[in-house]
């Protein structure tokens, strides 16, 4: 299958001349092995992969191929979702733009309306804009945070999320049942927009999304009477978020907004960063020199699609710079956002956070601590959006504020993913309360919270396995994990075993085993009694296994030592089962 498939690419003239000269210059087999075994992931977020050419690469056959399996999926709704169409976005990534119009000329091809948006957008708007414009799905062309090498697909659908584990089964389905690569020749595109099939979409969308960001603001006098009292530097690090995170901080009143200059521009080869993921402290290195030449209060960076948002707040008025982590920044959202709306009367009784379990418990006793419900789901921002529907629709429960600790936070219901804009108008109106009402800054009211809630650390570690070997090392490593019989991690009892997997858990000292109720996934998580825990799952956009940890101690003094014995301990086993793993391949 994998040199039929590397002729059929190199040699037909279906696959233009640079994809076939790409190809007949590869001399490494292993290469072409990887490019060809099989094709690229359709998981329940789409597609993410390197660029290049070949079945198991990103590039315009594999989007045209997808976007056929998506149209022929619309179409069995009828003429009137063909009409209602679909919403189309994309970063700054290489090709992005071009993978874009390619998806939207199939797509027109199959007598699918498109709206199209004029230029790069961020990743929440074309989420708002499946909603706002009624469309029956949305893509978005992305690959979020990863390196210069990856593009991505994400497909939405018409709640505004991403597409559901149901819908993408059954896209799936359709793009499988296609076995021939040959003959997915998009419209052209002056012919897509002469027959209506083909809108440009603008400032129209823009402008109404903005409105909706500034309404949730909870203090727009403060932000207006003082917003040129807190100094704020920013990157869009390459990105989609310059143009609507400046808007959106300028128009509430925060004034005193220091762009970084090189950094501003898109830049699809991030010449200025390592990585451009704002959860990366070298990543804002250059944010850190310009804050401490403006004496600046607050760093903000935004991811290349702006979904994420990377915090650098003063440890003190005037001090040094620190960092938040995810689920630093998720708890002081959480709550900031709830104790304020409590003391504004506008909490509702039936009020709700989501978080997923790979995020700090800290969030759960911060929430209950003020008398607001929590929902945990899976990894993944997707089962926030669900959840939050799943709410909105059973009438049980009212959303406030959504987090994972990858750097993702929702607040609001006209999004149904997360939004570094959003977060970028919370965390800058944040500061500016605390700063005027008490000289605090975000992390002496982190300390504040830890004293009240009490004290957690987290970290997460991840091993990269690429390629095919790769993806079978993760699947073996996760079913030792499951098999050896694990009851303390660096000295801490272990309470509970959920295994996602199985969809069931288990009380290590009672043995008793109790279902669970979320989606099956691929997760092992080890609760400690008395809180924290480890957990381990496959990346679903990164060839990478990830292993997350949290423990609490209620003496700040060994909360560190504490952690680094859990940390050290987890990573000793599981580089012992790698090397087993690696030795008995060799």
């Amino acid at each position: 299958m994998i040199e039929e498939r590397y002729q059929l690419w190199s040699t037909d003239p279906y696959f233009d001349e640079k994809t076939r000269e790409e190809l007949l210059a590869l001399s490494d087999r292993g290469e072409i092995e990887d490019r060809f075994y099989t094709d690229l992931e359709f998981g329940t977020g789409g597609l993410r992969g390197i660029i290049g050419a070949g079945t198991n690469r990103m590039n315009k056959y594999v989007i045209r191929k997808t976007t056929q399996g998506l149209a022929e999926y619309i179409s069995e709704y009828g003429p009137e979702a063909k009409a209602r169409g679909v919403v189309i976005a994309h970063d700054s990534r290489r090709y992005s733009a071009e993978f874009a119009l390619e998806a939207a000329l199939v797509l027109a091809r199959n007598g699918v309306h498109v709206h199209l948006f004029d230029a790069l957008r961020p990743t929440p708007e074309l989420s708002f804009a499946v909603r706002f414009l009624h469309t029956v799905a949305g893509i978005v062309i992305t690959a979020s945070h990863n390196p210069k090498e990856y593009n991505g697909y994400k497909v939405y659908w018409e709640d505004g999320g991403q597409v559901p584990p149901e819908q993408a089964d059954a896209i799936l389905a359709k793009i499988e049942a296609r076995e021939n690569w040959l003959g997915l020749e998009p419209m052209a595109e002056e012919e897509a927009l002469a027959r209506g099939l083909l809108h440009y979409v603008g400032a129209e969308v823009d402008q109404v999304y903005l409105d909706k960001v500034k309404g949730l603001a909870l203090h727009p006098d403060l932000l207006r009477e003082h917003g040129r009292e807190l100094s704020i530097v920013y990157t869009p690090l390459h990105g989609a978020g310059n143009v609507p995170v400046r808007r959106a901080l300028s128009e509430l009143g925060l004034s005193e907004l220091f762009v970084v200059p090189e950094q501003e521009k898109p830049d699809p080869e991030f010449t200025t960063v390592p990585y451009p993921n704002p959860e990366i402290p070298s990543t804002l290195d250059l944010s850190r020199k310009y804050g401490e030449a403006r004496q600046a209060d607050l760093l903000l960076a935004t991811d290349p699609d702006s979904d994420r948002l990377g915090v650098v707040a003063r440890e003190y008025l005037g001090g040094p710079y620190r960092q938040l982590s995810g689920n630093q920044a998720g708890v002081f959202l959480t709550y900031y956002l709830l104790s304020e709306k409590k003391k504004l009367g506008l909490l509702p009784e039936k009020a709700r956070i989501i978080k997923t379990v790979a995020s700090t418990d800290l969030a759960d006793a911060v929430a209950e601590g003020l008398g607001v419900g929590v929902e945990n789901v899976l990894t993944g921002f997707k089962f926030i959006a669900e959840k939050e529907k799943e709410m909105e629709e059973g009438g049980w429960g009212v959303f406030q504020f959504g987090f994972e600790e990858s750097y993702g936070y929702l607040a609001g219901d006209f999004v149904r993913d997360k939004d570094a804009v959003i977060a970028a108008v919370l965390f800058s109106e944040a500061a500016l309360y605390y700063k005027i009402n008490g000289e605090r800054t975000i992390w002496q009211v982190l300390q504040e919270i830890y004293a009240r809630f009490g004290h957690y650390k987290e970290g997460q570690e991840s091993f990269p396995l690429p390629g095919k070997e790769g993806r079978e090392e993760m699947a073996r490593i996760m079913q030792t994990l499951r098999e050896e019989e694990i009851l303390t991690i660096g000295g801490l009892s272990v309470e509970r075993r959920d295994d996602y997997e199985l969809r069931q858990g288990r009380d290590l000292k009672s043995g008793r085993t109790y279902p669970l109720v979320l989606p099956k996934s691929n997760v092992l998580r080890f609760s400690f009694a008395g809180g924290g825990f480890v957990m381990a799952r496959p990346s679903g956009t990164e060839p990478k296994i990830k292993f997350y940890f949290s423990v609490k101690n209620e003496d700040p003094k060994v909360l560190d030592a504490s952690f680094e014995r859990v940390r050290s301990e987890w990573l000793k086993r599981v580089r012992a089962i790698l090397a087993r793993l690696q030795g008995a391949q060799g």
